[in-house]
């Protein structure tokens, strides 16, 4: 290796830092076998059925489907729920905990994926934001209440021939209308965001912490895309604020700021290959 090899650029940040920021989008899963619903063509390859119907990703992530056709939405969001849960994190998730476990000052999550494979993976789910929610979470979708329950009693069942749930669908306890996940989804002005405020609040004080501190902060994006860029603000941001050092893992966009170590490897391609440089130290 050379000293522009970026896997030995990243090697060295991570070992340098006191802490650990993880940053993750849809890319993150695709190594665990979860699709990315990249562009329409990607999105029909994963569903098949909508193809047929003409639906793209937007116009099934949106609260207006629960009104108009919950059993389409609910066929749609189901087989996710039940795909979530039977998903196996790919061992990159073991190396981040691994690097995590070693910093002075700790680390934190933040993703858009509303999958719970960090929490699967064994993070501690009291440092993880969740972006845009989490499927794992349910709330009303007439907004009855602001309160959100866990999902874990909820069953789907998915007629896969045409992607539809069947009945019964998942109801609100406190109003016994539909009920739906608490996930942000496109031109949405019903979800309620308590939950991923109160994760916010916990990443933001641990980011104080550290620019108090003055900590050494490593930034490690994985598989976050410029489709929807939250995670790749986020990421640039917080580089940007504490003067840290961006590692940006991306197969097709690994571009970055100034300063950022980019990759153009899968997640736990580029992992991994880091991983081997710290241990071979």
């Amino acid at each position: 290796m050379t000293p522009a090899d970026p896997i030995l650029a990243a090697a060295r940040a991570i070992r340098d830092a006191d802490a650990l920021l993880i940053t993750a989008g849809a890319g993150m899963g695709v190594d665990s076998g979860l699709p990315d619903f990249r562009g329409p063509e990607g999105f029909w390859r994963a569903y098949p059925p909508y193809r047929a119907l003409g639906l793209s990703f937007a116009d099934l992530a949106c609260p207006d489907t629960f009104r108009r056709d919950p059993a389409l939405a609910w066929g749609f969001y189901g087989h996710r729920l039940n795909l979530y849960r039977t998903t196996v994190p790919h061992v990159g998730f073991g190396v981040l905990r691994k690097w995590a476990g070693r910093t002075a000052h700790g680390h934190f999550v933040f993703t858009s994926n509303v999958d719970g494979q960090f929490e699967r993976a064994g993070f501690d789910a009291e440092r993880i934001e969740e972006c845009h929610g989490t499927i794992h979470y349910m709330q009303c979708a007439s907004v009855c209440c602001e309160e959100i329950w866990p999902a874990d009693n909820v069953t789907i069942t998915i007629d896969e021939s045409t992607m539809r749930a069947v009945d019964p669908l998942p109801t609100c306890p406190h109003c016994g209308g539909l009920a739906r996940p608490n996930i942000l989804m496109f031109g949405d002005g019903a979800w309620i965001e308590t939950r991923t405020g109160e994760q916010a609040e916990r990443l933001q004080a641990w980011l104080m912490d550290l620019r108090d501190a003055r900590a050494k902060i490593a930034i490690v994006e994985c598989g976050a895309g410029t489709a929807i860029p939250t995670v790749r603000y986020h990421s640039e941001h917080v580089a940007l604020q504490l003067r840290g050092t961006l590692i940006r893992i991306n197969v097709r966009e690994p571009h970055g700021p100034p300063g950022t170590i980019s990759i153009a490897t899968g997640a736990r391609e580029a992992l991994e290959r880091i991983d081997a440089v710290l241990t071979s130290e």
